[in-house]
């Protein structure tokens, strides 16, 4: 007979969320645990809601849970990337052939959406202000207090759904067992959140429709437009060194920064020196994890599982593909969860292995590569080959955002394609070289 346990997800952001509403869809008694007050009844946390940019990976599983078009009606679709250099004009770079866009989605909106998705379904209860602070994997019981003042120690008991992000308090209970392998690395940069405000007139002072971003080589800059006609910008300077966050402890320090590197967006920035003082300056982590799962008691999804950098647009989209990935698998096994949780494991974890090292490669090339004129010639050459071939040729980055090929065989097909287009190169070469080589010998012997 089908065990009809209780569930207990640990984390109410965007994949606990989501997989708590789908839980309860299915019949699932759940009981989810969040450390944060309830988004839907406060402001969001000032320097933590870096937007979204919400993609086909994500729409689809959006979708599946019948809320795509609330989320896209909150949401702006950006057709390509605007690049600012120091000096001179703005260069736009479109995303794709056949106007195809991400959206930028406010992460504290798409949290509220999923709140109200998951309780909707009548079997799902939510606990705010619950700080996790133990796992018993073998009981399947988590730990809880009130985050506020520590006290009102509570337990809970069911399948735990790991879903608490990089610093998942449930993934460290598995690390601690024997021979299982866990690794953390951090970028040498990190991130600080500013704000560009509405214009007077309460309109974008910047073009909304696209992903703006300031290439230094080294570090850079990055806004995305909000419904509000404002636009949230993101700032990744290395910890150390030359243009470092060490160097900028003063409002002068940090005025000199924007002053010589980023002169256009100084106008935008009214409140920079105060936003960058008072908001926080975050760490960005890729995670890779020994195990998803343990028996049939406990399961991660999301960051839990495999933390990435942000720079691909990715996380939300992964972790809201994690969702569909376990929900299949446990469709497949309605009799054993531990076969559930295995194949779930097994058929997700290339794929994410494969998002996490291409967001990684995505932070240098937008980084160094963007604003140079070769990166727009080969973007531009991709775009008319994947017109000429649709079938043979797809970019990279429209397979990862706006298709569902898995990661990893997008990764893979990209690369075959890059041999192909260098062999390419290399015969177009050979050819003119033989036809000059032909043509000098002909009016030599004339």
């Amino acid at each position: 007979m089908t065990d009809h346990r209780p569930y207990v997800v640990v984390g109410a952001g965007l994949g606990g969320s989501m997989m708590a509403a789908i839980l309860g869809r299915a019949g699932r008694t759940v009981e989810v645990i969040e450390r944060r007050a309830d988004a839907r009844r406060g402001v969001p946390e000032a320097g933590r809601s870096i937007n979204l940019a919400i993609s086909a990976r994500g729409l689809n599983a959006l979708d599946h849970l019948g809320v795509k078009d609330d989320v896209l009606r909150m949401g702006i679709p950006l057709y390509g990337r605007m690049i600012h250099p120091v000096n001179g004009p703005l260069a736009f770079q479109p995303y794709g052939s056949r106007r195809q866009a991400i959206n930028s989605v406010s992460r504290a909106d798409l949290n509220r959406v999923l709140l109200d998705a998951a309780e909707a379904r009548g079997r799902v209860s939510i606990q705010f202000n619950r700080r996790c602070v133990g796992a018993d994997l073998e009981r399947g019981e988590v730990t809880t207090v009130d985050v506020r003042d520590g006290t009102d120690e509570r337990t809970h008991s069911g399948v735990i759904v790991g879903a608490d992000g990089a610093f998942s308090t449930v993934r460290a209970q598995l690390v601690r067992r024997d021979r299982h392998d866990f690794s953390q690395a951090y970028l040498s940069h990190g991130y600080k959140e500013l704000l560009i405000p509405p214009g007077d007139d309460g309109t974008h002072v910047l073009e909304r429709h696209a992903l703006h971003i300031w290439p230094r080589g080294g570090f850079m800059m990055m806004a995305m437009a909000n419904l509000d006609g404002s636009f949230t910008v993101t700032l990744y300077l290395p910890w150390e060194g030359q243009h470092g966050f060490d160097r900028l402890h003063t409002p002068a320090a940090v005025r000199q920064l924007f002053t010589s590197q980023f002169p256009d967006a100084v106008p935008l920035l009214p409140t920079l020196e105060n936003d960058f003082a008072t908001h926080p300056t975050g760490s960005l982590v890729t995670v890779r994890n020994g195990s998803w799962h343990s028996g049939n008691d406990v399961v991660l999804l999301g960051d839990a599982a495999h933390a990435i950098v942000p720079f691909f647009g990715q996380g939300a989209n992964s972790a809201f593909e994690d969702c569909l990935a376990l929900e299949s698998a446990l469709v497949r096994f309605p009799e054993d969860r531990a076969a559930a949780f295995a194949s779930y494991e097994e058929g997700r974890r290339p794929n994410t292995d494969a998002i996490g090292e291409l967001a990684l490669a995505n932070f240098y090339e937008m980084r160094d590569h963007v604003a140079s004129r070769w990166f727009r010639m080969e973007k531009r050459a991709e775009r008319v080959l994947n017109r000429m071939f649709p079938s043979w040729f797809i970019p990279l980055y429209t397979m990862i955002s706006f298709t569902l090929i898995p990661y990893a065989e997008a990764r893979d097909r990209a690369r075959r394609q890059a041999r192909a287009m260098r062999l390419v190169v290399v015969g177009l070469g050979v050819l003119v070289f033989v036809l000059l080589g032909v043509w000098l010998r002909s009016r030599g012997s004339e």
